[in-house]
C-alpha cells in the first residue's frame, strides 16, 4: 500500500513536496540497500514496524534519499532514537547523499515516542532530530474531508485502535464509511485497490455474520462490478511488481557480465544494460 500511495505520504506529512520533488518521475525503493546497511538477523517475525528507503527526483534533476519507518505498536522505545540515527550516518556515509528521515507512529503512545538522538559526552555532544507524525494527531474531520488517499490510510490506522473498544457493529459502520470516502473522491482504481486492501486487512471482524453483513453492505456501496474491479486491479499491481522485480534483477546480471567479461566504460555499461550510470557504479563496488 505505501509504494503504491507513497507520492501521496510525501504531499500529506510535507504540503511543499509537489513543489520540491518530481511526483511524476516514480520513485525506486531501496529495500535491499537498507537491509545491507542495516542487517538485522535477530529481529523478531512478529517485529511491528517497517522501514523504506526511498530514493526521490527533485524538479531540478537532483536525486534525494527519503527514509520512512513506520512503528506500528507505538509503545515508546529508548533505542528508537539511536536505531533513526545509525539508519541516517550509514546512508549518508555509504552513499554520500542527503536523506531526509521520518517516523509515523500508529499506536495509542505514538505522541510520547521520541523525536530525536542526543548524545554527549566529554564535551563531545551531537543532537539528530528527525521528522516524527502521530496518527492520533489528526482529527477524523480532517481526515475525512482531506483530498489525499493517505489520509483515509490514516483514518483507517486509526480506527484500528478502536477495535477493541467500540461494539462489532459500530466498527463495520465506520469501516463502511471510508469505502464510500474512498470511492467518492476519484480516486484512481489503483490507488484505490491498494488502500480498500489495507483497509480490509487492517480491520479485521472477529464474528463471520459481520463478515457477511460487511460484504454485502459493499456490494450494493460499490456495485459487485465494481467490487470485482478493485481485487482484479490489485492483482495487476501485484503482478506489475513481480515483472519489475524481474527486469531488474535481470539488469543487474547484465551489468555484472558487463563488467566482469568486458573493459567498457561504466557509461556504456549503463547504455547497454538501460540503467543509471550509478547503479552501475555501486553494482561494481558490491563486486569488490
Amino acid at each position: 500500500m505505501m509504494e503504491v500511495v507513497f507520492d501521496d505520504l510525501l504531499c500529506f506529512v510535507f504540503p511543499y513536496a509537489e513543489h520540491l520533488i518530481d511526483l511524476d518521475h516514480g520513485f525506486d525503493f531501496l529495500d535491499k540497500e537498507l537491509g545491507e546497511m542495516y542487517p538485522e538477523p535477530d529481529k523478531a517475525s512478529d517485529t511491528r514496524f517497517v522501514d523504506k528507503l526511498v530514493k526521490v527526483h527533485l524538479l531540478d534533476g537532483r536525486e534525494e534519499w527519503v527514509l520512512v519507518h513506520i512503528e506500528v505498536q507505538g509503545h515508546p522505545d529508548p533505542k528508537f532514537p539511536e536505531r533513526m540515527f545509525r539508519y541516517f550516518y550509514r546512508i549518508l556515509d555509504k552513499y554520500q547523499t542527503p536523506v531526509t528521515a521520518l517516523a509515523i507512529f500508529t499506536g495509542q503512545d505514538g505522541k510520547d515516542m521520541p523525536t530525536r538522538y542526543t548524545y554527549k559526552f566529554l564535551g563531545t555532544s551531537l543532537k539528530y532530530k528527525y521528522n516524527a507524525r502521530c496518527i492520533t494527531s489528526y482529527s477524523n474531520e480532517m481526515l475525512m474531508k482531506s483530498s489525499n488517499p493517505f489520509a483515509l490510510v490514516i483514518l483507517a490506522a486509526k480506527m484500528a485502535l478502536l477495535s477493541e473498544k467500540i461494539p462489532e457493529v459500530e466498527l463495520m459502520d465506520r469501516k463502511l464509511l471510508i469505502v464510500r470516502l474512498l470511492f467518492r473522491k476519484g480516486f484512481s482504481k489503483r490507488k484505490i485497490a491498494a488502500v480498500f486492501t489495507f483497509l480490509n486487512n487492517y480491520i479485521l471482524f472477529e464474528h463471520e455474520e459481520t463478515n457477511r453483513i460487511f460484504e454485502k453492505q459493499l456490494d450494493q456501496i460499490t456495485g459487485k462490478t465494481h467490487t470485482m474491479d478493485i481485487f482484479e486491479q490489485l492483482a495487476e499491481i501485484r503482478a506489475q511488481e513481480a515483472r519489475e522485480l524481474t527486469r531488474t534483477e535481470e539488469r543487474e546480471n547484465t551489468v555484472k557480465r558487463l563488467l566482469t567479461d568486458t573493459e567498457f566504460s561504466t557509461e556504456k555499461i549503463a547504455s547497454l544494460a538501460n540503467t543509471s550510470i550509478a547503479t552501475v557504479e555501486k553494482i561494481r563496488e558490491n563486486l569488490h
